[in-house]
């Protein structure tokens, strides 16, 4: 597992260079979304339409499942949409629940189609997706709530999915990793079976900071903006009260008795401190975390797993700790 100590040399200033097959993605990125402008005025449901747009080259391709069925359960709350991925070869139980990342409000299970398959096919365990209500019009905390209601309902029927609620994972990532401490935090206070495990790639967990100061410096080579992520936590969170709420901002919640946690860190990311800073702030709790800093990697770099050989990297290291965890 790669793990390393980085810390940036100055405000804006990574330790490593940019990976060149991570810049050829990020600057694809870029690239997209200038052919699909967009300002303040543009209606939530052109923007994420854009976002579907340049995010489909890189949810293509990839591992086939031997099945992918789309399933709405019926939860307390209302009927929610997941997709369940499973592998060739595939054993009945373990399974990785995974929240897509977007700052709570863009992407869905389609934009992360390929990087669920990814999981499913290097772990051999079966991928459930959750489609998620997304933001501003599901503010926090439907989505917690919602994703809570999953596991629930996998403690209770997961076997009609071949899954086993007894080895089950949690991750995400972006807003999804927040997302999965968030869930595993309201289960532990209701007494309720936690996850084996969590899986939190880049995480955004402290609303108070929307990205390090040192973040709104940094070079143009970012997939994610020190603005864009003040922009989401807006859009989240339902006011000012919530920014000190532990479920919003999970670094501040007393984290004893939370899973076991592999930390998917990039360090050309707007991010870096605070996943650092969760990281450490998760030990001193007693939790077990495995810190992975993958060098000259910037934000969402393992949907570059087509052409970025760090991103296939940090899967098959992912794949190989979910696989011990899940045992």
């Amino acid at each position: 597992m790669t793990k390393t100590t980085i810390s940036p040399s100055g405000p804006g200033q990574p330790a490593s260079a940019l990976d060149p097959e991570v810049r050829r993605f990020a600057t694809a990125i870029q690239e997209a979304y200038a052919g699909q402008p967009m300002d303040a005025d543009t209606p939530m449901s052109r923007a994420r339409e854009i976002a579907e747009i340049v995010r489909r080259p890189w949810a293509g391709g990839g591992p086939r499942m031997a099945a992918t069925e789309d399933r709405c359960l019926p939860l307390a709350a209302g009927r929610k949409r997941v997709r369940v991925l499973t592998p060739a070869g595939a054993e009945d139980g373990p399974a990785l629940v995974y929240l897509h990342g977007g700052g709570w409000t863009l992407f869905s299970l389609e934009t992360h189609d390929r990087l669920m398959r990814e999981y499913a096919s290097r772990a051999r365990i079966r991928v459930i997706g959750v489609d998620y209500s997304l933001s501003p019009e599901a503010r926090f905390p439907r989505p917690v709530d919602e994703v809570c209601a999953v596991i629930r309902w996998l403690g209770q029927n997961g076997e009609a999915l071949g899954v086993n609620a007894g080895r089950l994972a949690i991750g995400g990532d972006s807003a999804g990793a927040n997302l999965s401490v968030a869930a595993c935090l309201k289960l532990r206070d209701a007494g309720a079976t936690l996850p084996l495990g969590m899986v939190l790639n880049y995480g955004a967990y402290d609303a108070s900071s929307a990205g390090s100061a040192a973040a709104a410096d940094t070079p143009a080579d970012f997939t994610l903006t020190h603005d864009e992520m003040r922009a989401f936590w807006l859009n989240y969170l339902r006011g000012p009260d919530d920014i000190s709420n532990p479920l919003a901002s999970v670094i501040r919640a007393d984290l004893d008795g939370l899973p076991p946690a592999l930390m998917v860190i990039a360090d050309w990311d707007v991010l870096y401190a605070e996943n650092l800073e969760m990281a450490a702030r998760l030990r001193a709790a007693g939790v077990p975390v495995r810190t992975a800093i993958y060098p000259g990697t910037t934000h969402s770099f393992l949907e570059a797993v087509s052409v970025a050989r760090v991103a296939g990297r940090a899967l098959d290291e992912s794949a190989a700790w979910l696989r011990a965890t899940l045992a």
